[in-house]
């Protein structure tokens, strides 16, 4: 146990700094409010009333953040591969086979969606 005592007077110094700074900021910060600061950052744009229940985002926004995420899972399994590719033998080469036939299964499905094509 005296070996992780550094490391929990480490942690636990950080949490008291963190903690400390939220709180210090919040008591001895200034506090000038205006319809400015309270209303909404747009980039400097006036911000847009939205429509009652929400605003829509379209489809098309969450087709291709579903493709990041289906390019970072495949780099993911592919990197570590690449690098034991040797020591797997035909065992890693079978995973890899059906792990890139689910994957194209993926990009077909969404090609025939219209997903990736870009207006």
């Amino acid at each position: 146990m005296e070996l992780y005592t550094p490391v929990l007077a480490l942690a636990s110094l950080a949490a008291l700094f963190a903690v400390g700074s939220v709180a210090m900021s919040s008591l001895i910060g200034p506090k000038r409010y205006n319809r400015a600061r309270l209303d909404s950052y747009e980039c400097g744009i006036e911000p847009t009333p939205q429509p009652i229940g929400g605003g829509r985002f379209p489809v098309k926004y969450y087709t291709v953040a579903m493709t990041f995420i289906i390019f970072d899972v495949e780099i993911m399994f592919l990197v570590p591969w690449a690098v034991y590719f040797d020591q797997l033998h035909w065992f890693g080469l079978i995973a890899v086979v059906i792990f890139l036939f689910n994957i194209t299964i993926a990009y077909a499905y969404e090609w025939r969606r219209g997903g990736l094509d870009w207006d």
